[in-house]
């Protein structure tokens, strides 16, 4: 079996405002560095758009409603939900891909069609709350594809484990919510969006959170990584959903981590071990932040050649 990649030509039409960190060029550089030496036995797929009813399992039908109705007709046209999330004429289905790439691969990997996925998709999700958009994210693609996990393919038990250097704040909010499904972050402690504290632990000890301190390079991290993969496992998933974010790297202008592409090849290994000895080896992967182009490409690179060493 390969690893599946899901993108779709839509998620390059999300186009925020000029300057904006969350830019067109953060997947062109990922889909050609996926597309060098290597990636050859890559199997490409083209992202569905989500459905309504898969999106409702996180967010509520007023929500889904709200977003539709803010997306702009006019290519010059932007729509601002708040000061850092923006729509323009594009992001409605580019997020409906984003969401939908997560689903396709859930389906892809739980069937056996996959051995693992990665979705190579934009906007990113992790801080969208169910009734919320903020932090350049509408729709929570990881909470999502762990939640049609459940409704399809009655998979008690899914986890969300995300390294991206920000608290996915809106995955956090869905793990409150759902007592059966985990969510485990590291995230630098003085960032964006200043959530996710150590006593933060859900309402059945689901949740797991790591601060990490700003300036910690990549041996400083590895232990709070370990920390939450004992969690993990732990919890016993039947499929972990990956929140991969690469803006934990020592080049990303965002945020303060000194973590190299290594980290997160190494990160994937350790989420690939868990996933090999609880849950049948069922891994799915979605692209959350990430904004020094070539970290983002070398990044992404490495942790896709481990998703494809497994």
């Amino acid at each position: 079996m390969a690893t599946y990649l899901y993108s779709h030509k839509d998620c390059l039409e999300h186009r925020p405002p000029s300057g904006h960190p969350e830019r067109v060029e953060r997947l062109e550089v990922i889909l050609e560095a996926l597309d060098g030496e290597g990636f050859e036995a890559l199997e490409r797929r083209e992202a569905p758009m989500a459905a309504r009813a898969q999106i409702q399992r996180v967010h509520p039908a007023a929500y889904v409603d709200f977003i539709e109705a803010s997306a702009p007709s006019g290519f010059e046209t932007l729509t601002r939900l708040d000061p850092d999330t923006a729509m323009s004429a594009g992001t409605l289905n580019a997020a409906l891909r984003a969401a939908g790439a997560g689903v396709a691969a859930v389906d892809a990997v739980v069937s056996g069609e996959a051995a693992n996925a990665f979705c190579a998709v934009r906007p990113p999700g992790h801080h969208a709350e169910p009734g919320r958009a903020m932090g350049f994210c509408f729709f929570n693609n990881a909470g999502i594809a762990a939640m049609h996990a459940r409704a399809a393919h009655r998979l008690a038990r899914p986890a969300i484990v995300d390294f991206d250097v920000h608290h996915g704040n809106g995955s956090q909010a869905l793990a409150y919510a759902e007592p059966d499904l985990f969510y485990g972050s590291t995230h630098q402690a003085d960032a964006y969006p200043l959530t996710g504290d150590v006593d933060e632990r859900g309402p059945a000890g689901n949740v797991f959170n790591a601060l990490v301190q700003s300036g910690a390079d990549g041996a400083a991290w590895r232990p709070h990584f370990d920390a939450l993969i004992d969690a993990l496992a732990s919890f016993s998933p039947d499929i972990i959903i990956i929140s991969a974010g690469f803006d934990a790297h020592a080049a990303d202008p965002l945020a303060g981590l000194n973590l190299v592409d290594e980290d997160f090849a190494w990160a994937t290994e350790r989420l690939l071990d868990v996933a090999n000895t609880r849950c049948s080896g069922r891994v799915v992967s979605v692209l959350e932040g990430g904004y020094d182009l070539r970290a983002l490409a070398r990044s992404t690179a490495a942790h896709v050649r481990a998703l494809m060493a497994n």
